[in-house]
């Protein structure tokens, strides 16, 4: 939005307060100040010791001051009550006193300066209260909390199709959006509506604002962006004042693409706060729906939303002719990661031995942000060590970095813990390598990081994987059950350090029995209410899903998962003692081993 030109004599006009204020204070107190007493006054006059007189009568006429001049040149100030009298009193010794007009002085100390210290004091508070004039972005304005805080980004086309890599169907997709823009009457001519919403969905980091930015690159059209959280505050009304003023504007620029991120801050489901009340922040979804539906047929202004909870928004934001159109945006695959990381290496000075393929291949799971961040986390390590180019070892130290923490190599640890963690983690390993569809093995540790883990054992997916299958997930409980069982096979006792593997373990046991269907005893049946657990008000009174019973019945059901994993899992360690022991007294040797150096140990023993 334009700026708002500011006032060159704005200093000067602050230099002259200044003044004003330091002559008014040195004029009161002149004032009011008394340093010679009428008496003395007197004593002076009948000696002959006074040269010259004035006096300045006040705004009454009767009080006033006298200045005297000695005949040694110091000057004598007295505050006196009545003029008159001391007029006389000096015309009797001898002296003509000067009689200073009584009005011009006063008025000025008196009248006029103060009247322009408020003037001044006035003008501040207003131009506190209201702002400047046409800026409507502000901000902390006391009467500007009706006005929408939007940024707005011209059709300039800096970010276009080609910044937004690994997203080629969803970019196919919303491909005729860029056109319609574009070429309206084309579609007009044919009687088509083009969608007035479009609502992108998917993880966060996936690329959904970024996707809107370059949709109005590439049309060349005004960008107006704002947060779902900024439409809500505390005053009643603020929201839907907020959502007026942002179609108003968006009226203003069209055509044009309002985006709105985060939009379930303010579009969550109606009726489900405690007691089901009208609060305020219903108000502004209530708005924004009659705003959506104000809307003319191909009137130029396309709403675009992101949110990574689309589940909990409300059901009448999501029909057609409001958000119509609904764009999930994936993960990206290993084409799509190799995409976006050489987008990230432009700006980069990475040595020959960097392989992006082999990076895309080893970050299974990762978003473009996640990507971004792996490639920022070693451009930072490699300058800290003053190296000139990024190498793969400081990509690697990113990645682990990224997936387990930073390294705490000067934490203190006794012989005791770091022979008890170097078995805890074997275990895992163990487990990762013999599993088929878990694994390999990435790097193993027993150095603490900063996530307060005492190790760790980081696998390496070598492929993408849409479904999770029943033996995948019971593989990873045993996976997760592994250090604890190395324990207990080694030491013959057991620690608190396996409380987060037990933990991921009954959760995954859990969601398989309760939301997945792949317990026998319990059935295809869904007893999984963890998608509506976000509403405390509805679940005030909602009733359970599943009687006493059943959630016995489910217990149990998670409990012979987990023994059953713990059992396959231990015969399997056990199977493969040797290779525990020398996989654990080599981490205490080096500390950290790689995928090489641990499967070598296989073919070894």
């Amino acid at each position: 939005m334009e700026k708002t030109a500011k006032n060159p004599f704005r200093p000067y006009l602050w230099l002259l307060f200044i003044v004003l204020v330091i002559f008014w204070v040195i004029q009161t107190l002149k004032a009011n100040s008394v340093n010679y007493t009428y008496g003395q006054l007197i004593n002076d006059v009948a000696a002959g010791n006074i040269a010259e007189a004035q006096i300045t009568p006040d705004a009454s006429g009767d009080s006033g001051y006298v200045v005297v001049m000695g005949k040694g040149g110091l000057t004598k100030r007295l505050y006196v009550t009545d003029v008159s009298e001391a007029e006389e009193m000096l015309r009797n010794g001898g002296l003509d006193p000067v009689i200073k007009d009584k009005s011009v002085m006063n008025w000025v100390v008196n009248i006029l300066i103060p009247i322009i210290l408020l003037a001044f004091v006035m003008v501040f508070l207003l131009s506190a209260i209201l702002g400047p004039a046409g800026n409507q972005g502000s901000g902390n304005r006391m009467l500007n909390f009706g006005k929408i805080r939007v940024n707005i980004i011209n059709g300039d086309g800096k970010t276009t199709f080609a910044d937004v890599a690994g997203l080629k169907e969803e970019k196919e997709e919303l491909a005729e959006i860029v056109d319609f823009l574009k070429d309206p009457g084309k579609y007009a001519a044919l009687g088509a509506r083009i969608p007035k919403g479009i609502l992108l969905e998917g993880a966060p980091g996936t690329g959904k604002t970024l996707l809107a930015k370059a949709i109005a690159g590439e049309a060349r059209v005004p960008f107006l962006s704002i947060s779902g959280s900024d439409f809500v505050e505390m005053f009643v009304g603020v929201g839907a004042s907020r959502v007026r003023d942002l179609f108003e504007e968006a009226n203003k620029h069209k055509p044009c693409i309002v985006f709105i991120d985060e939009i379930d801050a303010v579009a969550r489901r109606r009726g489900t706060g405690l007691g089901g009340g009208h609060d305020e922040r219903e108000q502004t979804l209530n708005q924004l729906l009659v705003e959506m539906d104000g809307f003319t047929e191909n009137s130029g202004i396309i709403v675009m939303a992101a949110t990574n909870r689309v589940d909990i928004l409300d059901p009448a934001i999501l029909r057609p002719g409001r958000f119509d159109r609904k764009v999930t945006v994936q993960r990206p695959d290993v084409a799509g990661r190799e995409e976006i990381l050489k987008v990230h290496a432009r700006n980069k000075k990475l040595s020959e031995d960097v392989d992006l393929e082999k990076i895309a291949r080893t970050t299974a799971g990762f978003t473009g942000a996640d990507l971004e961040n792996l490639m920022n986390e070693a451009a930072i390590g490699a300058a800290r060590k003053n190296s000139p180019f990024i190498s793969m070892s400081q990509i690697n130290d990113a990645f682990i970095r990224i997936g387990i923490g930073s390294e705490k190599k000067s934490r203190i640890i006794s012989d005791k813990e770091k022979k008890i963690t170097a078995y805890h983690e074997t275990g895992h390993a163990i487990l990762f390598h013999v599993l088929p569809d878990v694994g390999p093995v990435y790097t193993v540790s027993i150095i603490p990081t900063g996530v307060g883990a005492a190790g760790y054992t980081m696998p390496l997916p070598e492929r993408d994987e849409m479904f999770l299958t029943k033996s995948k997930m019971l593989q990873d409980i045993m996976v997760s059950l592994g250090g604890r069982i190395a324990e207990e096979i080694i030491f013959g006792e057991i620690t608190t350090g396996a409380s987060a593997d037990i933990k991921s373990a009954t959760k995954e046991a859990r969601r398989m029995v309760t939301r997945y269907g792949m317990s026998d005893n319990i059935g295809v049946v869904c007893y999984d209410d963890d998608d509506d657990e976000v509403f405390i008000g509805r679940d005030l009174a909602h009733a359970k899903s599943h009687s006493e019973e059943v959630a016995s019945e489910i217990d149990r059901e998670v409990r012979a998962i987990i023994d059953d994993c713990y059992a396959k899992a231990k015969e399997i360690i056990l199977n493969n003692e040797g290779v525990l022991h020398k996989c654990a007294e080599l981490l205490l040797e080096k500390e950290k081993i790689g995928r090489e150096e641990f499967e070598a140990l296989f073919t070894a023993t």
